[in-house]
């Protein structure tokens, strides 16, 4: 809102004139980053290097944005999240708590990364799925539809989950397996 007290930009190049853009808080945006349309940073949150902001995405609480990393839609992240690399969340995707996203991730549709989980390499989790606790999800796998994946599960490789399907302690699904349906894998299962 024009004439309120804003966060920290260093340059105006940070923050768009045009939209509704704001930080607010002790939110920072530096670098060659930028926040633009509706895009809102806020609380101890950082966006810095050549991260982008935009959509009507937002940005809260003390999660970090930076990299080439682009946040859009209706995407949210808060907590103690960090999304760098390359990495994009976008739809109405939610990252929290102290999930990591990078490398070429794709976070998208009603996808949820949160706890300490981590995704990386090309991954992409869309759909309404969620990835939480400690599981990884790297290489080029794909969680999607309703699949959950916790624990300490580790899917990667070109592995596909998908349907109902839940992976979840220390079950590691690689290579080329495709998981759909109403699949449960538990304990220290290996499928490749």
């Amino acid at each position: 809102i024009a004439g309120d007290l804003g966060g920290y930009i260093e340059s105006e190049n940070n923050l768009s004139h045009d939209g509704t853009a704001w930080l607010f808080d002790n939110a920072i945006v530096s670098g060659n980053a930028r926040v633009y349309e509706r895009g809102v940073v806020c609380g101890n949150a950082a966006v810095y290097g050549n991260a982008e902001v935009y959509g009507n995405a937002t940005i809260y609480q003390d999660a970090k944005i930076f990299g080439n990393t682009e946040i859009n839609g209706n995407a949210e992240v808060y907590g103690n999240a960090e999304i760098y690399g390359n990495a994009v969340i976008n739809g109405y995707a939610e990252v929290y708590g102290n999930a990591e996203i990078f490398g070429n991730a794709v976070i998208n549709g009603y996808a949820k990364v949160y706890g300490n989980a981590k995704v990386f390499g090309n991954a992409v989790i869309c759909g309404n799925a969620e990835v939480f606790e400690d599981a990884k999800i790297h290489g080029n796998a794909t969680v999607y539809e309703t699949a959950v994946v916790s624990g300490n599960a580790v899917i990667n490789d070109e592995a596909v989950i998908g349907g109902e399907a839940i992976i979840n302690d220390y079950a590691v699904i690689g290579g080329t397996a495709r998981i759909r349906g109403l699949a449960i894998i538990s304990g220290d299962a290996v499928i490749r």
